[in-house]
This record gives C-alpha cells, sequence and structure tokens, in this order.
C-alpha cells in the first residue's frame, strides 16, 4: 500500500516531469497545441453536423444501426471535448485538486469504454440483418436498441466506480487535495493496481474481439449462400473490418499510457514525440473512423447531411431529395 510520503513523491515527480516538459522545447509544445486544435475541433464540428442530422430525420431514429452510430458520435464528441481541456490545462500547466480530477477521469474512462461496446454491438446488429433477416425487425427494435446502450454505459462505469473503492482505501485523504493533472493514472497510484486494470481491458479486448470476428465468419458464410443479397453481405463485410479497425486504434489508446511512462524515463525529446503521435493516431483519428464508416459512407445519411449543410437553399433539389422530418 502507498503511504502518503510515498504518494507526495510520486506527484512531485509528475510535476518534476512536467515543468522539464515546459521549459525544454516550448515552441514544440505550442505547435502540437495548435496542431491539436486543428484536428480536434473540425471532427467535433463534423460529429455534432451528424447528430443534427440524425435528430432531424424520423427514419433514422427509428433504424438500430443508426442509433447505435449516433450513439458513437455522442461519446465521440464527449471523448474528444474532455481531450482537449486535457490539452489545454497541461499546455497552460494548470494543475487541479485531485477531488476535482476524479469524476472528470471517471466520465473520460466511460467514454472511452463504451466505444468498442458500441462498435461490438453494431457488428452484432450487421450479422443479424445478414444472417437473420426475417427476424431482423422483430429483434432489432428501437426500445432494445436504447436497453442496450443502457446497459453499455452501465457496463462502461463499473471499471471506473471500482477504481476509485480502491483508491479511496488505499490512500490517505490528503491525496484528494494534492494538485495533479487530470489523467486516469491518479487513480491509479499502486503498481499492482494498473496491473489489474491492464489485465481486465485485455481480457475484454479478447472478448470483443472473438465477438467480432463470430460475425465476420458468419456473414462471409452468409455471403456465399445464394440466398443472401451479395452486396448487402459485402458492405457488411467493410463494415465489420473497418469496425475492428477501429476497435485495435482505440485498444492501442489504452496502451498509451504505459508506453509513455516508459519513454519519459528515457527521454523528453523522444516522450514529446510518442505522445504527440499517439494522441493524434490514437485519439482523433481513431474517431475519424466511425464518421468514414457511416457518415460519409452510408449513401442514405450522407444525402441527408448534404441536404443540410447546403441549408435548404436548392429548392427543387431538396424536395427530390429532402428527407422525411
Amino acid at each position: 500500500m502507498c503511504t502518503t510520503e510515498c504518494n507526495s513523491t510520486q506527484n512531485v515527480t509528475i510535476s518534476n516531469y512536467q515543468l522539464q516538459l515546459v521549459s525544454s522545447v516550448p515552441w514544440r509544445m505550442h505547435l502540437t497545441f495548435a496542431i491539436a486544435q486543428i484536428f480536434v475541433w473540425p471532427f467535433v464540428y463534423i460529429n455534432i453536423l451528424m447528430l443534427f442530422t440524425f435528430y432531424r430525420k424520423q427514419s433514422f431514429r427509428t433504424e438500430t444501426r443508426y442509433i447505435l452510430f449516433a450513439h458513437t458520435l455522442l461519446t465521440d464528441v464527449i471523448f474528444l471535448v474532455l481531450t482537449d481541456f486535457v490539452v489545454i490545462f497541461s499546455h497552460s500547466y494548470v494543475l487541479l485538486p485531485t477531488a476535482f480530477c476524479i469524476p472528470f477521469c471517471m466520465l473520460m474512462d466511460a467514454v472511452t469504454s463504451c466505444t468498442p461496446l458500441t462498435i461490438t454491438a453494431m457488428c452484432v446488429e450487421r450479422y443479424v440483418a445478414i444472417c437473420m433477416p426475417l427476424r431482423h425487425s422483430a429483434i432489432s427494435t428501437t426500445s432494445r436498441t436504447l436497453t442496450a446502450i443502457l446497459i453499455i454505459w452501465i457496463i462502461s462505469y463499473i471499471k471506473p466506480f471500482v477504481d476509485v473503492f480502491i483508491l479511496v482505501a488505499t490512500v490517505s485523504e490528503e491525496y484528494f487535495l494534492e494538485p495533479t493533472f487530470c489523467h486516469y493514472e491518479i487513480m491509479m497510484p499502486e503498481q499492482w493496481h494498473r496491473l489489474m486494470r491492464s489485465i481486465l481491458y485485455v481480457t475484454d479486448f479478447i472478448i470483443i474481439l472473438l465477438i467480432e470476428l463470430f460475425c465476420y465468419l458468419m456473414i462471409v458464410l452468409a455471403a456465399r449462400a445464394a440466398s443472401v443479397d451479395k452486396k448487402s453481405a459485402g458492405k457488411g463485410l467493410r463494415t465489420i473490418s473497418l469496425h475492428m479497425l477501429q476497435l485495435m486504434l482505440c485498444t492501442f489508446e489504452i496502451v498509451c499510457p504505459y508506453i509513455e511512462a516508459m519513454v519519459i524515463q528515457i527521454d523528453i525529446q523522444l516522450y514529446l514525440s510518442v505522445r504527440s503521435f499517439n494522441f493524434f493516431t490514437f485519439n482523433v483519428i481513431a474517431r475519424a473512423v466511425s464518421t468514414l464508416v457511416y457518415g460519409l459512407g452510408d449513401e442514405k445519411f450522407c444525402t441527408a447531411m448534404l441536404y443540410y449543410v447546403r441549408c435548404k437553399q436548392n429548392y427543387i433539389l431538396s424536395e427530390n431529395k429532402a428527407p422525411n422530418t
């Protein structure tokens, strides 16, 4: 168990590293900060526009895949905004009390877990739609989809709540008053706690990957059957393949803090490069995959979105292509 002196030493060590980062190459940190804003906020804008399109079109609000897609967009927006706040606070060297950061970190971890779980639900929905088309309408109902989303949020919050209980039981009250940067590692000061959480993440990843591989193989087998729509099966395979790519990116994102913790012990300059690469690749780009899969790749959704982007300026075109609201 880590004592108060141990916790204070860890925080002082982190603060010393941050001071070195601020004083070493300020121009590089400013450049990374500027690039982060350029990357993050356009995706936030696009995702909000897609959420608006989903809300305006009634048929989207009754289809399971679009409801799950909208949930993915919502969690991605929350994640990107919260992550950018962390970048802004780190760039400005803003320290906050640990107790204030804990709810913030819990929400970030929950939305991070929501993404792979929602991706899995979308893969299962495609499996049901292609392999069991006659039962799809009965299985994929709006009420069941909303129930699945509720279950996803409950599951996503289990690990953060367990981490909070462990933290309260293993640290002193002074730990919650110490100023720190809002990163999830403050909730796991013990080495055994971080190891346990890593094992749980690996277990979750294996389970989710097996489910997606099962859906992929079943769609492949169904695509060879004469009774299945080849075009629909092909689109389902491409969709699940992109979902698996997104799952890989989200999984690497979980490993990034551990890699950065080892690199910072070696070289500060290398740490800055690795941290910037991890942020843009596994935080921002991983969230852009959903936009490419459904937002821009789905002809029906893309047409509706362009209709609202044009602000209904072309009246003749809008009467022919406008979605029913």
